[in-house]
């Protein structure tokens, strides 16, 4: 029998989870950690050019996500649908509540704004999602907290870019710290896990290390983003929601 790569804290993402000899693919085996669960009856289909790792193939199992639009090229595993639902559930609904907000708020460590969070950050523009980022969207001279606060509550939904500048932030206490527990209080974020590991996170914040989200080791960032601007692609599903009330 196939042993967990993860026996005593189970897996802390999809795609993790997917590439473990005992829990991923079509054999959801023992681990202590998780929760049992069928796989979704999605159809699995093979898409050229793109899969969910770095390797850019797709493998047996690999599927579009319902949300994907059909010339997309990145698949994804049955139990990353699963874990990603519902925040795609989340951001359509509060695109039908608040259609002028930003796509994403981008929170990061000081010290990535010219590194990793500005390369996510133009990966994601490139694709069409509007992202409210500091480095961009804090003119020189107005009240850094004011903005921050102000860009929050400009956004539905929060990417947390977790990097070891950024551990080392929330360790301190600072911006960041404050950002963070402001977008966990909402239930608003999606880690996206960059240079570190979810195990080394844990140690730091195990509330967000909770929270399912993307890990570069598993994918590229090109593929991230490409994953992040599907999910929080909204426009064609706002006519299927029913009219919030008064």
């Amino acid at each position: 029998m196939s042993r967990c790569t993860a026996p005593r804290r189970g897996h802390r993402t999809a795609s993790g989870r997917a590439a473990c000899p005992a829990c991923g693919g079509g054999g959801y085996g023992y681990s202590p950690s998780r929760s049992y669960y069928p796989p979704p009856a999605y159809t699995s289909q093979s898409s050229g050019g793109g899969g969910a790792t770095s390797g850019g193939s797709s493998s047996s199992g690999r599927t579009r996500a319902p949300w994907s639009p059909s010339t997309s090229s990145v698949t994804y595993t049955p139990a990353e649908v699963k874990d990603l639902t519902p925040a795609r559930d989340a951001t359509v609904m509060r695109a039908r509540q608040q259609p002028a907000l930003r796509d994403v708020f981008l929170c990061h460590a000081w010290d990535d704004r010219r590194g990793s969070a500005k390369e996510l950050c133009n990966l994601l523009e490139t694709k069409g999602v509007s992202v409210w980022f500091s480095e961009k969207d804090i003119p020189y001279g107005l009240p850094f907290m004011r903005e921050i606060d102000k860009g929050l509550a400009k956004s539905r939904t929060g990417l947390v870019l977790v990097t070891p500048a950024l551990l080392t932030r929330l360790e301190r206490g600072g911006v960041s710290d404050k950002e963070l527990s402001e977008l966990l209080a909402r239930n608003l974020l999606l880690p996206v896990v960059h240079g570190t590991t979810y195990g080394e996170l844990r140690n730091v914040s195990p509330l967000l290390a909770s929270r399912n989200g993307f890990d570069t080791a598993e994918d590229s960032m090109a593929v991230v983003a490409t994953k992040i601007a599907e999910l929080v692609a909204v426009e064609d599903d706002l006519t299927e929601l029913p009219t919030p009330a008064n």
